[in-house]
């Protein structure tokens, strides 16, 4: 199988790299954060706080996430529904980042995100994929940019979609998120010693995928 994993902090551009660089391949794109984000929105629907490991455990070991391509595109599923929009709401980055470090939870979407890499070609991208995940994938990047690009990449995706996003306080969560990624107990944030490092603050889409499909053979 081939496996090619992609961390980053949040806005870095890797899931539009991984989604693009799939499509060049002609291998799955299997967007692991919006099974995170959809974990986040279960909580939420259930007034159930994000942090709380003990009340998120008592839905986790049942929750059905499933991830289908439908016309071409991508489309998350909680407990049968169709979520694929609810997930990319603002809010639910801050419970997605929450409830991403609860080790239940991680063994939870590990166990499924490893099971269909093995059974398939697949690109993943992610926090944890090339230290945790999948240690073992043939191709390991770390995605980064400076956190004045990632707030602006993020904030007109935001509004692009029609979102009211203040700019200062969304730099803020940026950096929140950035801190809890990294200093969570289980499976933090970082680079594998074995990733490759690809900056893109000065890069454009196109020079990234092209810098990155340079390793693969």
């Amino acid at each position: 199988m081939l496996n090619i994993a992609l961390d980053g902090p949040a806005g870095s551009g890797k899931s539009t790299i991984a989604k693009a660089l799939s499509k060049s391949l002609g291998i799955l794109y299997l967007d692991t954060g919006a099974m995170y984000r959809a974990c986040g929105l279960k909580a939420k629907k259930l007034g159930i706080s994000p942090k709380d490991e003990k009340a998120v455990d008592t839905f986790i070991h049942n929750v059905d996430i499933t991830v289908k391509y439908v016309d071409g595109a991508q489309r998350t599923y909680l407990d049968g529904e169709d979520v694929s929009t609810q997930i990319r709401e603002n809010d639910i980055s801050m419970y997605a980042s929450d409830i991403s470090a609860l080790k239940n939870v991680r063994i939870k979407l590990v166990d499924l995100q490893r099971q269909i890499a093995s059974e398939q070609d697949c690109v993943l991208d992610g926090r944890d994929i090339g230290t945790n995940v999948l240690p073992n994938a043939n191709y390991k990047f770390y995605i980064t940019a400076s956190i004045d690009e990632r707030t602006e990449r993020r904030y007109l995706e935001l509004i692009a979609r029609g979102q009211q996003v203040d700019k200062d306080a969304l730099k803020n969560e940026i950096a929140t998120r950035d801190y809890n990624d990294s200093h969570r107990e289980f499976a933090p944030l970082r680079q594998a010693e074995d990733a490759i490092l690809i900056d893109t603050t000065s890069m454009t889409i196109d020079e990234v995928i092209s810098t990155v499909k340079s390793y693969i053979k």
